[in-house]
């Protein structure tokens, strides 16, 4: 339908989390419509730039054009506590909140024995180790409350138990301006189980 050098174009942006073909279509066609050689050309930079100058954090596995990142070596920010997550955009979500002052540690996926992903295959020695200076109080676990991601934050938790540490896990329950009569049984059990006390 399109020559081969537009095919191979859509293909590639196909294979971007989230874009189908019919998204991939049209990023391919706006770009070679609308954009000027110029700007394809600073996209282009921008992505060989990123994909060299940046790497993992040295002390929280977080994406970064230094080592230490920002957060890892603010001398503002709580070093009893870590947040345990899954990927740097978890990261960015909860600095987007302004209420959190740790640190953090990104594991870069969670267990899926399924898919072949073991303890080995994420972060998990590399946070461990972090621990040994006993510095650390807390661990929070904020994977995600998907089956793979609570059989993460089990699994952590049983490593942990040897250390000095408080592990906790995030709550989880029905968002706020949602309905109850519209939450599924898994989402209502979870908000039951991270009831607060509200009196007193």
């Amino acid at each position: 339908m399109y020559s081969a050098v537009i095919e191979e174009l859509i293909e590639k942006f196909e294979r971007l989390p989230g874009i189908g073909h019919k998204s991939a279509e049209r990023i391919a066609f706006y770009i070679l419509e609308h954009m000027s050689g110029e700007d394809t050309d600073r996209m282009a930079n921008a992505i060989v730039h990123a994909k060299k100058t940046i790497h993992l954090c040295e002390q929280c596995q977080n994406l970064t054009d230094a080592s230490p990142c920002s957060v890892c070596s603010s001398s503002k920010r709580d070093r009893s506590l870590i947040c345990v997550v899954e990927s740097p955009e978890d990261v960015s979500a909860i600095e987007n909140t302004h209420e959190y002052n740790g640190l953090y540690h990104v594991l870069h996926g969670a267990l899926s024995p399924m898919d072949g992903v073991g303890p080995d295959d994420i972060k998990i020695n590399e946070l461990l180790l972090r621990l040994s200076g006993g510095e650390v109080k807390e661990v929070i676990l904020a994977t995600n409350p998907t089956v793979n991601g609570t059989a993460t934050a089990v699994y952590i938790s049983k490593l942990l138990s040897p250390f000095e540490v408080t592990v906790t896990r995030i709550a989880h329950g029905i968002p706020i301006g949602s309905d109850i009569e519209y939450a599924d049984k898994i989402t209502l059990i979870k908000a039951m189980e991270s009831r607060t006390v509200m009196n007193g």
